[in-house]
């Protein structure tokens, strides 16, 4: 059979790196020809589906599809612990990923801390992040300013905070360190959201910088789940920085939201990819009007598949829709639910 590679136009040409990605699905519910999507050139993707429809996994398919492209280097950003088993035969899994602190530009240090940039702390923290580039230094130059006792000990208090968060490091996590071409996952489990926040936006924004300045070879592929967290913080300006402008240093981003509804406009009409499986709520329905083919009848979101495991795919490149069921992992998946079946007692009632 020949297959399919979303993603890519009959100009592109047919040579690069492919995906596999499954078979297309046909309305009797049998398995059609295979699909891959195209990994050769940069992508901003958006998948996307209610709590146990298949997000995560087809977030997995497709990180494991990246770690075996060559030229590609696979970033994994994990809140929920479901990614571990894609550095399996390779790779690794950061358990407390810590960036430098200046990574975080020193105008996004009083919205972390949760200060105001205009009054007294927040001003002081945005320049003691400006001047210093660890914690200590950082409070160091605190208990130095020209400022009021108050306003020194609350942009201390801050400080402080933000050193209980376990992220920061002076020699913390560097582009050239994660993108290898072996898949990183960045086990974000126990990180509090600002401190989740914080090393997003630091990664995402190194990788981006790095491809700039031409200090990595391989082009990275970021991809997060659970992505409504950090549009909501510090990395928001990250992210829609390689939504919109990622393509031309060569950086790819693939989101996954069981809310889409709660994005920006720019994380949907950016996306030249999304995965759609099952959605229920209006609001996120509704959200998937901005990606609309021009040449789809009616509604996207009355297309989209009941059927755990299958998505529908909106293509940019081709402006097609495609319904497919997403292939079997190679790789474990973390993203499953508790199930009190299957918990071995560990002692009598």
């Amino acid at each position: 059979m020949i297959e399919t590679v979303l993603g890519r136009r009959a100009r592109d040409g047919g040579d690069g790196p492919t995906g596999r990605l499954g078979r297309y699905r046909a309305r009797d519910g049998s398995d059609g020809a295979p699909v891959a999507v195209d990994l050769d050139r940069p992508h901003a993707a958006l998948v996307v589906g209610k709590r146990g429809t298949g997000k995560s996994y087809t977030l997995g398919v497709l990180a494991e599809e990246a770690a075996d492209a060559r030229g590609v280097a696979p970033v994994v950003v994990d809140p929920v612990g479901a990614f571990d088993g894609l550095t399996e035969g390779g790779g690794r899994v950061v358990r407390t990923p810590r960036v430098r602190p200046d990574a975080i530009p020193p105008s996004a240090w009083p919205e972390l801390l949760g200060l105001s940039p205009v009054e007294a702390a927040g001003s002081l923290v945005w320049s003691a992040a400006a001047e210093a580039s660890s914690l200590s230094g950082m409070r160091e130059h605190v208990r130095d300013a020209d400022a009021t006792r108050a306003t020194r000990r609350a942009a201390t208090n801050h400080l402080d905070l933000a050193a209980s968060w376990d992220a920061f490091d002076p020699d913390g996590l560097t582009p050239a360190g994660l993108a290898t071409g072996a898949p990183a996952v960045l086990d974000l489990q126990q990180h509090a959201p600002a401190a989740m926040n914080a090393v997003v936006r630091a990664v995402a924004r190194g990788l981006y910088e790095a491809r700039l300045d031409d200090r990595i070879d391989g082009l990275p592929w970021l991809f997060v789940d659970e992505v409504h967290a950090f549009f909501d913080g510090i990395a928001a300006p990250a992210l829609e920085t390689l939504l919109t402008r990622g393509r031309v240093p060569g950086v790819s981003v693939v989101a996954a939201t069981q809310r889409p509804g709660a994005l920006p406009e720019v994380a949907v009409s950016q996306s030249d990819l999304l995965f759609a499986h099952r959605l229920t709520a209006e609001s996120d329905r509704a959200a998937l009007s901005a990606v609309q083919p021009a040449p789809l009848d009616g509604s996207l979101a009355e297309r989209l598949p009941d059927e755990r495991g299958c998505a529908l795919v909106v293509d940019d490149a081709t402006e097609s829709t495609h319904v497919v069921r997403i292939r079997e992992r190679e790789t474990p998946h973390g993203g499953d639910d508790p199930r009190a079946s299957r918990v071995v007692p560990t002692r009598g009632p």
